[in-house]
This record gives C-alpha cells, structure tokens and sequence, in this order.
C-alpha cells in the first residue's frame, strides 16, 4: 500500500486505512481524513514536510509524520 506521504502533488487519491493509537489517529479523523474520503495532494514542501491537501473542500497542512499513517489508493 501507498501512503499519504508517498503521493506526488497534483494526484487526487482515497483513504484506504488509517495507522496510529490513539490520540494521534483521532487528531487525524478529526481533520477530515477517515477511511472513504476523497484527498486531493495540492502542495508538498521542498523537504516533504508539510504536505498541503485538499479535504471535504478545505485546505489542509499535514506533517511527513501524520501522512505515514495514512494507506490510500
């Protein structure tokens, strides 16, 4: 599986799973990102870190580190 990190700027993708425990996972279903949604890569920074995408119709800045637990297609 690919992860939210690995996605090149432009691609639109989906949410398959989400890793992580706890407070951290529910940090990211509380942005938006759970399993199904649609998420649109806008931006990544020069060092990969933040990645800017789009979600449910708002921007977003995700860290290197939260994109890793996301497994989309």
């Amino acid at each position: 599986m690919k992860t939210l990190r690995e996605v090149k700027s432009g691609e639109t993708v989906t949410v398959v799973k989400l890793n992580g425990e706890g407070a951290v996972k529910r940090r990211i279903m509380d942005m938006g990102i759970t399993k199904g949604c649609s998420v649109y890569i806008r931006k990544v920074a020069p060092l990969g870190d933040p990645v800017e995408v789009t979600v449910r119709g708002y921007e977003l800045s995700v860290r290197k580190e939260d994109a890793q637990m996301v497994e989309v297609e």
